[in-house]
């Protein structure tokens, strides 16, 4: 009983106080998570991953301002090889015997970073640079020129900074005064800006909601961070050595939503073409925006082919083996404010394996990370 009490008060001091029915199965997320670390249970499933053959886990990260990024990092760093994403890549899909007389069977690891968000340089960079690990960041061309905020975040700082009290927007009133309303208000922007069918559509919409709302132009500083990174930033980065790229199309649209074929190849297409000029190196992996199974059909995926990618990265949740799909690979959700303990059980697999567990004590459907 002592060591598991010893655990338990362990787990006990993870967790953080918070309130409210959301929190409360976040602390109960943290809760189990730090368990399973504490008993060894994630130790154990480590080690069975790496008795497992070749594995490859790409985490998706998009800020990473959070502020539980330093331990995860320190954590990967300790259990796990990192690398580059296209380097870990090119080792999964090597000849089988390669993998044989390696010394370090330990599972791999890419930290990607989704968007290329300003804090992506003034965190993430700081950090790897700090820790000596390598990360990878999905870039999208046509913003980071632009320097405009990325469109599934508008609706909502458009109307939480709108200068009018009342607005009409397709033939419905919205009081911004109610908080019910703005959160309406927000729900439709953002939604007649995910089913645009081309980028002319959804730029013309939100520049009718900009002016509708009358929001000023300055900046604040919590918006800083939503901003993109500038060229200049991207290349210091990668003059590093520890930050490589990706291409993340250059409007990131949702690509099984556009409406004329031309349109898709030439996302697809046109970015790979942007970054390699731009950066002086191949381009060989591409992140499909808002990646789930509905937003990914053949077509798509044949123009990522067309466009010459060895490899795609979906949101599909899972780690990935020398039989994974190389245009269909799994990645597993991160944030860099979510608990480390999270963090660690999940890339060990446990996390996964007894979700029935916290399913049946909370309901089905309910998300404790």
């Amino acid at each position: 009983m002592g060591s598991f009490g010893l655990s338990w008060r362990c787990a006990m001091r993870a967790l953080p106080m918070l309130r409210g029915r959301k929190a409360m199965r976040k602390q109960f997320g943290v809760l189990l998570a730090a368990l399973f670390y504490y008993t060894g249970l994630i130790g154990l499933a480590r080690w069975l991953q790496q008795r497992s053959g070749p594995r490859l886990i790409i985490l998706n990260y998009h800020h990473a301002s959070g502020e539980d990024l330093r331990r995860h990092l320190l954590y990967l760093r300790r259990h796990y090889r990192v690398l580059h994403l296209d380097e870990a890549l090119t080792e999964l899909y090597a000849p089988a015997e390669r993998w044989a007389t390696k010394r370090d069977k330990r599972a791999l690891v890419a930290l990607t970073f989704d968007d290329g968000y300003h804090d992506n340089y003034t965190h993430a960079f700081s950090l790897a640079r700090e820790l000596r690990m390598p990360i990878t960041i999905f870039l999208i061309p046509g913003y980071v020129e632009s320097g405009d905020y990325f469109w599934w975040g508008e609706g909502r700082r458009l109307v939480q900074r709108a200068g009018v009290a009342v607005v009409t927007l397709e033939g419905r009133t919205y009081r911004l005064d109610a908080l019910e309303e703005k959160a309406r208000l927000s729900q439709t922007i953002d939604a007649r800006l995910r089913h645009a069918s081309s980028i002319v559509e959804r730029e013309a919409f939100l520049a009718q909601v900009r002016e509708l709302l009358a929001v000023p132009g300055n900046v604040t500083v919590e918006e800083e961070k939503d901003r993109p990174m500038s060229w200049a930033e991207i290349q210091k980065m990668q003059e590093s050595g520890w930050v490589s790229y990706g291409a993340h199309t250059m409007h990131h649209p949702i690509l099984a939503y556009l409406s004329d074929p031309a349109d898709l190849h030439y996302e697809v297409s046109e970015c790979r073409k942007v970054l390699e000029q731009r950066l002086a190196c191949p381009v060989r992996s591409l992140a499909y925006p808002v990646g789930r199974a509905e937003h990914i059909g053949e077509e798509v995926v044949q123009a990522v082919k067309d466009a010459g990618y060895a490899w795609a990265v979906t949101t599909y949740k899972g780690s990935n083996t020398p039989a994974s799909d190389p245009y269909l690979l799994k990645r597993m959700l991160s944030d860099s404010s979510r608990n480390w303990l999270v963090m660690a059980a999940e890339t060990s697999g446990i996390w996964d394996l007894l979700a029935p567990l916290w399913k049946a004590v909370i309901g089905k459907g309910e998300d404790v990370a």
